[in-house]
């Protein structure tokens, strides 16, 4: 095997050639030149990455730089979405950020460099790889999260996202070291092994699990780790808030597999515990406390904390008594989950992008009174975003669910598939809400919304895909399975 192996990081090598180039260009633009072009070369740049990728799907699993960076189908699938996300994002936003004076270069480079970071912890197999991809996402969403400098309640979200995101890091980096000290190796392949054969020092394996499980939760933003999530989402700028409620999750959920899955797969009995605490609180915490919330960003951030809840089900039922034969079932679930709820939460906060305008952000729902008076074709794309999240058919949301709980009901875990539905059918009366809003009640603004022919062919996309992947699930399920196994295998 090549030690080095450059091609195998071909994307990764791509994108951060591509981010360079466009932070060079906004350089070489001056601060008085007009910004219209970096925005389309960003959305070009990301092409090359995206087909980077594409070109690798369907190769047997490769290893670069000693062992510690993996390219795999799970890598590549995440990946193709992670791209897609941001791409998705920037087009949304052109017009958002151009009416609030943030149409700076710095947004859409630092956009890029977040990819990038994303896409080296996709790819890590060594823990050092994983936490450098991490910091470089993390830093470049600290700064996004500022970028709007005349906006105290901006300002503050991005102190708060700063603060709490490095104790996330410092939960991780500290179970990260625990980790080489029980096995003597920060290759995730080598911890493994470590712990299959008896050679791991139990004790400080069970002291690092702790650390790495928190660590992982304050990324997820699942409770009780859950404070930074709805004040970052009210308080930073709705196309910076997609930025970070959507790709990153992707990011979050690989690393999560990564080392819970692959590396500490022999202590499962300890962290699935930890994980089945977390998943109940942020279901029953989400739901119950979005229903309080007037504030459309508020309500989604902890919609997103129930969400995750769903996420951590199926990462915590792929083990059954020490077996792992539902292990692949179980965590394509998740998989599947979390790329629809990333496609989903892309339509929702680009829905809000749309209905904003210089001067007024569409951030409570009572901004979307009589929405379907003023436009009918994003009322209707509203709609089916609000039910998929709520879990009704025929949308994706639905099926998603359903492939969980059918995880946790096979791992006989009946009680907590239970706790599940329940937790469900609370959270529909909030985004049942919010179609009544839409439908039912009288508009205060009778504005015309005429979003640009790019972010409403997106939106269109958006709507049709988590409506077309709950009527035909089977192909992404299918790839889903596919790369999960194969990381399993590998």
């Amino acid at each position: 095997m090549d030690k080095l192996n450059l091609l195998a990081a071909l994307p990764e090598i791509v994108l951060l050639l591509v981010a360079c180039v466009v932070l060079i260009a906004d350089v070489v633009r001056g601060r008085g030149a007009p910004v219209s072009g970096i925005d389309r070369l960003a959305l070009i740049a990301l092409f090359a990455p995206f087909f980077a990728v594409l070109s690798q799907t369907g190769s047997p699993t490769e290893y670069a730089f000693n062992g510690m960076y993996v390219a795999d189908e799970f890598a590549r699938l995440l990946k193709l979405c992670a791209c897609v996300a941001t791409a998705v994002t920037l087009l949304y936003a052109r017009a958002y950020i151009a009416e609030r004076q943030m149409y700076r270069g710095e947004f859409y480079t630092l956009a890029l460099f977040s990819l990038l970071g994303q896409m080296v912890m996709i790819s890590s197999n060594n823990l050092l790889v994983t936490y450098m991809g991490l910091e470089l996402m993390s830093l470049s969403l600290y700064a996004l999260a500022a970028l709007r400098r005349d906006s105290g309640r901006a300002t503050e979200a991005a102190i708060k996202y700063f603060v709490l995101g490095a104790l996330a890091s410092g939960f991780l980096l500290y179970g990260m070291s625990m980790l080489y000290g029980g096995t003597g190796s920060l290759d995730l392949p080598d911890i493994a092994k470590a712990i299959a054969t008896g050679q791991a020092n139990r004790t400080v394996m069970v002291f690092g699990v702790v650390f790495i499980v928190a660590g992982l939760a304050f990324k997820f933003g699942a409770v009780p780790f859950h404070m930074w999530v709805p004040d970052v989402y009210h308080g930073t700028p709705t196309a910076v808030t997609l930025l970070i409620a959507g790709a990153p999750k992707l990011a979050a959920f690989a690393i999560a597999f990564r080392i819970l899955a692959e590396g500490l797969i022999g202590v499962a009995a300890d962290w699935q515990q930890m994980l089945t605490v977390l998943s109940v609180a942020s279901l029953v915490v989400g739901n119950l406390v979005a229903i309080a919330q007037t504030n459309l960003k508020r309500m989604l951030a902890y919609s997103t904390i129930a969400q995750v809840g769903f996420v951590l089900l199926g990462l915590l039922s792929g083990v059954v008594g020490g077996d792992p034969k539902g292990a692949p079932e179980a965590y394509s679930g998740s998989l599947f989950y979390i790329i629809t709820y990333v496609l989903t939460t892309l339509g929702t906060f680009g829905l809000i992008q749309m209905m904003a305008r210089a001067g007024f952000e569409a951030e409570e729902i009572s901004d979307l009174r009589g929405l379907n008076r003023r436009s009918p074709w994003m009322a209707l794309v509203a709609l089916v975003l609000m039910f998929s999240l709520a879990g009704i058919p025929p949308t994706v949301g639905f099926y998603a669910k359903l492939a969980v709980i059918q995880s946790v009901v096979a791992a006989g875990m009946i009680w907590l598939a239970v706790l599940a539905v329940l937790a469900s059918l609370v959270g529909a009366f909030y985004y049942l809400r919010v179609v009544k809003t839409i439908y039912f009640d009288e508009p205060e603004d009778t504005a015309l919304l005429a979003p640009g022919a790019a972010a409403r062919a997106a939106m269109g996309v958006n709507g049709a895909l988590v409506l077309l992947l709950g009527v035909l699930p089977s192909p992404l399920m299918s790839a889903c399975l596919n790369a999960i196994r194969q990381a399993l295998a590998s």
